[in-house]
């Protein structure tokens, strides 16, 4: 894997659309250019715009499947974000912080926990609020606003363009192809369930609060297995972000102030300095899950069209695994 990310091969390898403009859509754009496509975005709307942007953005191979396969798409992405933190924190977004899965046991999750670098389980007393099992390790987190215009920029260096297209139906694009273009990589997360059309799509509300840092500078996170809530904080520069929900079905983009104090309360009981930071703000996004996984894949009938899309919450942990798998189909 190059220093750059891109895992430049040089030369020129034909056009590419990628429709969507969210981490992964930027992700795999960036890795097609650097294997000499030329790459189009199109997208509906800005990537500060997308689900992405409003994202708490801890790796962590979250709500996702097919198991299989997301274990190697989460280990190549985190090894990235690794050459990505450090001295670049500031250009990239993306930092490794220290921090604890609650309420998680190594044997529960997949062969790829086993190769996270510093992951260990906890004593119960090692466990913040009072949870029976945990794990710590330092991972990535990622300031999605900052990493997001750091991909197109990436993007943008290595000659490809992002153009604001509303994309109606896939068959635009397949004209594109056929007009020239060598493929179409469709990243559009929901919004696959009305262009591909793909039913197994449905939308996952998640809501968040941002309020000022008491000082807080580990991440915390615990998903509640058996219901639709679940606890966490991540430190962002010149925020923590507090969360969360997972509602399936609901699209309602507004933040629910009751919600918001049940965030609020559940963080607190974990760190109780978080009941009294000031609110800077609510967040909403629909993460686009899939009933059957990840879809990544030629399109049936061996049209110069791919699928990349249903990543659910964990987008951020899979994109250049997700990315690099696009390129080899398109080798």
């Amino acid at each position: 894997m190059s220093g750059d990310m891109s895992g430049e091969t040089g030369g020129d390898t034909g056009d590419v659309i990628v429709v969507g403009s969210g981490v992964i859509g930027l992700t795999t754009a960036v890795v097609l250019a650097g294997r000499g496509h030329r790459v189009r975005v199109w997208t509906r709307e800005p990537a500060a715009e997308t689900t992405s942007a409003v994202a708490g953005a801890l790796w962590w191979p979250y709500r996702i499947e097919p198991e299989g396969l997301v274990g190697a798409w989460s280990l190549t992405s985190l090894r990235v974000y690794g050459e990505l933190a450090g001295p670049r924190t500031g250009e990239t977004g993306v930092r490794l912080v220290p921090g604890v899965e609650a309420g998680s046991r190594l044997d529960e999750l997949g062969a790829w926990a086993r190769q996270v670098p510093g992951l260990r389980e906890l004593e119960p007393g090692e466990v913040p609020g009072g949870y029976r099992h945990g794990l710590a390790a330092t991972l990535p987190l990622i300031d999605m606003p900052v990493h997001l215009a750091w991909l197109r920029a990436r993007l943008e260096a290595a000659g490809g363009t992002v153009e604001s297209r509303e994309v109606r139906s896939l068959d635009e694009a397949a004209a594109a192809v056929e007009a020239g273009a060598g493929a179409v990589v469709n990243c559009t997360g929901l919004g696959a369930r009305d262009l591909v059309p793909d039913p197994d799509v449905v939308p996952v509300r998640g809501q968040l609060v941002l309020v000022e840092n008491p000082g807080i500078e580990s991440w915390f996170a615990a998903a509640d297995k058996a219901s639709s809530t679940s606890t966490y904080f991540f430190p962002q520069p010149g925020r923590l972000v507090l969360g969360g929900t997972a509602e399936e079905g609901d699209r309602s983009p507004e933040a629910d102030p009751a919600t918001a104090a049940a965030i609020v309360e559940r963080c607190a009981r974990i760190r109780p300095e978080i009941a009294d930071a000031r609110v800077l703000g609510h967040r909403v996004g629909l993460r686009p899950v899939r009933v059957k996984g990840v879809r990544l894949e030629r399109a049936p009938g061996g049209a110069r069209l791919l699928h990349n899309y249903g990543h659910g919450g964990a987008g951020v942990t899979v994109a250049w695994g997700c990315a690099y798998a696009v390129a080899s189909l398109l080798a």
